[in-house]
């Protein structure tokens, strides 16, 4: 099946771009979550319901109930 110089070296080259590939997709997987995670921390909670607000994932009525409980 295999007969030159190379033995598998043409069927493992390609696993080996493949192994690099998936390794440099979840190095960037893992950098990118600990900045958002330490970006989450840095945040105070109004900041947080301010973000939700403009994403639309509240209502205003929502939000300034939310805003009043937590300036109190």
């Amino acid at each position: 099946m295999f007969n030159n110089d190379y033995g598998m070296m043409g069927f493992g080259g390609g696993f080996m771009w493949i192994f690099w590939i998936f390794t440099a997709v979840v190095l960037v997987w893992i950098v990118k979550g600990g900045f958002e995670a330490k970006n989450l921390e840095s945040q105070s909670a109004l900041d947080i319901l301010k973000a939700r607000y403009a994403r639309g994932d509240i209502s205003k009525e929502e939000f300034e109930q939310k805003r009043k409980d937590l300036t109190k």
